[in-house]
């Protein structure tokens, strides 16, 4: 199987490459290894233009694994998910201390 592309962009941030799938600009992005800080505004812009995002794997997205794929449709997420290699991350939340998306107790640090 092929994805059929015309250009790839990369802006700079994954936040950035993420909204221009949320104006139009770009049909989809796709990411593994930034973190839940990186991502975490433009996830909501994607959705609520009407994108869709979606873990690499084709699974439900989920802040935490560090890989996303958003899109202007499933069909297109779905697409992508089935293309590329898919390799394992250290999680933001397996690292408290690290962590500045999820609920932590500082306490038990």
């Amino acid at each position: 199987m092929y994805l059929a592309c015309f250009r790839v962009r990369a802006l700079g941030t994954a936040a950035v490459d993420m909204c221009q799938v949320a104006t139009g600009g770009a049909d989809a992005y796709y990411h593994i290894g930034m973190h839940c800080w990186d991502i975490a505004a433009s996830t909501i812009i994607v959705q609520e233009a009407g994108g869709v995002v979606m873990d690499t794997d084709g699974s439900e997205f989920d802040m935490m694994s560090r890989r996303v794929i958003a899109a202007s449709s499933s069909a297109v997420a779905r697409n992508i998910a089935q293309v590329i290699q898919v390799f394992p991350c250290r999680r933001d939340d397996e690292d408290p201390c690290r962590c500045i998306c999820g609920v932590t107790d500082v306490n038990s640090m």
